[in-house]
């Protein structure tokens, strides 16, 4: 039995993509072998990941002085290939610094340049965004680097920064696909697979014409953009079988309307979610409500010696996968693209019972 699958990654995908993968799993394109056998050069996969690159573009309204890259590494290998790829020996770079996943990329970026944190949301425990003002490009910057949704924290920008000539990099691993965006805002974007993409081990980067060929000698290939551009993503074998989902998974979306279609739901799923949770003196959500995310909903126990019944109850009912995450603990519900209302819908009137039961 299909459960509902609250994970925040690798995550939940559309039923109707797993079908069509099983249905070809054996034989893809009549070829007599898996999509995972094939060479990443036959001319059938070649034409598969230019399928998927050209629906990419499509539904983000890629602009074409961008180049799209499939890269491994996860985004987590991006937080080095992008100060590798963009600054140069000596130079300050600039962070904002929201949660778990900007610490670890500007972690990895003080390896390579001076890191300035122009923002820093520490005092608030993480709970809200900053000030659009604050978040400012110092003199000098080589790129401003910022994480739109956090995933741990769920904690979620409102608005796009304004960093002038100063490139915007942006984290969306947790956000990419869930809404229209406005590409020509930044510089680079990029974000692991295993969200709303695909499966894990699949990481994306878009990045501008002006931006590549810049990377350093030490770099290495399979992360030196310009490089991996040369080749079509294909310096060395890449993961097939995660842009041959991706390319299902995007004709899914837009079938389903595109993002636009795909942004309403996302954000009436997360407006029901939220207020379930505000309308209950039961269940509390820790961030301020001008930076709560989309895609990563926390929520936490009044009683949280009643957190592991929660979650077995929860399980015993086909709803899993809400454990917070180990740094923070409470509860979380990952609904990216691929959770229908009805789980939403089911988590509600769980957590409803599990709170008359309880309270």
């Amino acid at each position: 039995m299909r459960v509902h699958n609250f994970s925040a990654g690798p995550a939940a995908m559309p039923l109707d993509v797993l079908e069509q993968a099983a249905s070809e799993m054996s034989d893809w394109g009549s070829s007599g072998m898996s999509v995972m056998e094939v060479s990443h050069r036959s001319k059938e996969f070649v034409a598969a990941a230019e399928e998927a690159e050209a629906l990419l573009r499509e539904l983000l309204a890629v602009p074409d002085d961008y180049r799209v890259l499939f890269l491994q590494g996860g985004a987590t290998g991006q937080f080095a290939g992008i100060p590798l790829n963009l600054s140069a020996e000596g130079d300050t770079v600039d962070y904002v610094n929201t949660g778990a996943w900007s610490k670890k990329a500007i972690a990895e970026a003080k390896k390579y340049a001076t890191v300035n944190v122009v923002a820093d949301e520490s005092a608030s425990n993480y709970s809200t965004t900053p000030d659009p003002a604050a978040v400012r490009p110092s003199q000098g910057s080589a790129y401003l680097h910022y994480t739109p949704n956090e995933t741990i924290g769920g904690v979620e920008f409102g608005y796009v920064p304004d960093t002038g000539d100063v490139p915007l990099v942006a984290d969306m691993s947790s956000t990419i696909l869930s809404r229209p965006i406005e590409v020509s805002k930044f510089g680079l974007i990029y974000g692991g697979a295993q969200k709303n993409m695909g499966p894990a081990g699949l990481c994306l980067v878009v990045v501008r014409d002006d931006l590549v060929g810049r990377a350093r000698p030490q770099t290495p290939s399979v992360w030196d953009y310009r490089a991996m551009a040369e080749a079509g993503s294909m310096l060395n074998t890449p993961p097939t079988f995660g842009i041959y989902l991706l390319g299902l998974i995007l004709r899914w979306l837009k079938g389903q309307g595109g993002l636009a279609a795909m942004g309403e739901r996302n954000r009436a799923k997360a407006e029901k979610l939220y207020a379930a949770i505000d309308g209950s003196p039961f269940y509390r959500n820790p961030v301020s409500p001008d930076a709560r995310s989309w895609m990563n909903v926390p929520f936490i126990l009044a009683d949280d010696s009643l957190d592991k019944t929660f979650l077995a109850q929860a399980a015993e009912a086909g709803l899993t996968n809400l454990a917070g995450h180990r740094s923070v603990g409470g509860m979380r519900a990952s609904i990216y693209n691929a959770m229908p209302m009805e789980g939403v819908d089911a988590l509600i009137d769980f957590m409803k019972e599990f709170e008359r039961a309880n309270g």
